[in-house]
């Protein structure tokens, strides 16, 4: 196999277990290590490393917190490539989009929180209340937390959920998902090289069933989760029974909306990065792309252009910038639903398709790979428009346009018909109308002429459906600490009704 076998990382040690399973590379089919799953004996091991770090990390004051976590970022900033290329064998995804953005949005926002604490981002408020008494707050960790990772971004989501963990000076036990899991081990032990001290970042592997562990364990404060929403309501639902706190960071069906006014050019673009970005694998993709019936021939042409735009091809070269889907199992689920598009949903194939695409230099056909897939003249009610897909399918719903701005009501009415609310955005050369429209957008990440960039400062999570809490941000480290409020009364009197009539 490429890689060796990978362990789990407990108090600062890799830990071995009997029972395995297989990680597999996505554009072949062919397995790259067998990784060690965690049981119930490993999962408290690890909640209890967390528990010993706690009271020393904690109270580690934060500029000290905050230059190994600094150190952390050096590494992985001078390990880019080499992280990159394991997260490319590992998710399918092109180098080219692992080496510039997996690792270098990760480390970002790892930056971002150890400088943020290191300047008083952990400070709390002082209120005056009368000459002789006044409130001041403190921000506390919650203790030992878990982060359950997602396949799609795996070393990213590894960061973005630890960063702020670690800096409020949380410890952390992380499980990614089973289909990624190569990341975990290596960022646990860079972690350590950086002077993490034992304990602090604690690693298991394994399936929904380690999830439910971690979940449901008295050891853990908080529980962060990246997956779909089904996944995600019984994770809330199980980490409510014990009164822990949450972050969810579920999925979407997001609306991408094109006013009549919008510059062609980059509406199409836009409509493409919302779809066709990391093969569709996106939480916050814009898959409902809703298109003036006017503009909507032009938009299918200019849009059927730039398809061969979208290049399959190994996985290593530069030129490549779609890669297979990461599973098996998933790439089933997208073809069932190009298929229920066709043969169901009876909207209009535009381009891709369900069938197998077509032979291509550098692409092995035992891989997961589909056709990028663009259905139009789609209509609200169809099922590829109301479920999360999760794959490369854009969804055109054509809208009309009247005299009257009328037609705003209806068309955001349209793009707020759904059960959930992560992202949303709009595409328009009036600047003034675009903040009116996104003030109405039922969302939690919203963008105006562009799709999808999510810098460290920018606080993203989702609305309804798709989630609870945020990441990132100023406000994203809140979710790491709970407040103390106290009253100092320094007037040498206490106020009581029980005085001596």
């Amino acid at each position: 196999m490429k890689y060796a076998r990978q362990q789990l990382f407990i108090a600062g040690k890799r830990h071995s277990t009997p029972e395995t399973f297989l990680s597999v590379d996505p554009s072949c089919d062919r397995p790259l290590a067998e990784i060690c799953k965690a049981d119930k004996p490993t999962v408290h091991a690890a909640v209890e490393a967390g528990k010993r770090a706690f009271p020393s990390w904690s109270t580690t004051p934060p500029i000290s917190r905050s230059r190994i976590l600094l150190r952390a970022v050096a590494l992985l900033r001078q390990r880019n490539d080499d992280l990159a290329r394991i997260e490319t064998h590992d998710t399918g995804k092109p180098f080219s989009e692992t080496s510039t953005v997996d690792i270098a949005t990760g480390a970002d926002v790892l930056e971002y929180y150890a400088n943020l604490i290191a300047s008083g981002g952990l400070n709390g408020e002082t209120t005056y209340l009368r000459p002789d008494a006044w409130v001041y707050t403190t921000k506390a960790p919650l203790g030992v937390c878990a982060g359950i990772g997602a396949w799609n971004y795996p070393i990213q989501i590894a960061l973005w959920k630890s960063a702020p963990c670690l800096a409020a000076g949380n410890c952390m036990v992380y499980k990614p998902s089973e289909f990624t899991p190569l990341h975990a081990l290596q960022l646990a032990e860079l972690y350590a090289e950086a002077g993490l001290p034992p304990g602090v970042f604690n690693v298991v592997q394994g399936a929904g069933d380690v999830g439910a562990l971690l979940t449901s364990h008295p050891g853990i404060a908080k529980v962060s989760f990246t997956g779909q929403v089904s996944t995600g309501s019984k994770v809330a639902s199980a980490a409510a029974a014990g009164m822990k706190y949450v972050t969810m960071e579920l999925g979407g069906k997001s609306p991408c909306l094109i006013l009549p006014d919008a510059d062609l050019e980059t509406a199409v673009d836009g409509a493409m990065m919302a779809n066709f970005f990391s093969t569709g694998q996106v939480c916050t993709n814009g898959t409902r792309v809703f298109v003036p019936d006017t503009l909507l021939p032009a938009f299918e042409a200019r849009l059927l252009a730039k398809m061969p735009h979208i290049r399959a091809g190994d996985l290593m070269d530069p030129a490549t910038n779609f890669g297979p889907l990461v599973s098996r199992v998933h790439r089933d689920k997208v073809l069932a639903y190009i298929r229920h598009g066709v043969e169901t949903d009876g909207a209009r194939l535009l381009a891709g398709g369900p069938e197998a695409p077509p032979s291509t230099p550098g692409v092995n056909p035992a891989g997961f790979w589909v056709r990028p897939t663009v259905f139009t003249n789609c209509t609200d009610g169809m099922r590829i428009v109301r479920e999360e897909i999760f794959g490369p399918v854009m969804c055109l719903l054509p809208y009309s346009i009247t005299r009257s701005t009328s037609y705003l009501d209806t068309l955001i009415a349209r793009a707020n018909d759904t059960t959930m609310g992560l992202a949303a955005g709009v595409f328009t050369k009036d600047l003034d109308l675009a903040h009116k429209v996104v003030a109405r957008l039922e969302a939690g990440i919203t963008w105006v002429n562009t799709w999808g960039e999510s810098p460290a400062e920018m606080a993203v999570g989702g609305w309804k459906m798709s989630g609870l809490g945020v990441e990132n941000g100023r406000r994203g480290l809140e979710g790491w600490v709970r407040n103390k409020s106290t009253l100092v009364e320094m007037g040498g009197v206490v106020g009581t009704v029980f005085a001596k009539l």
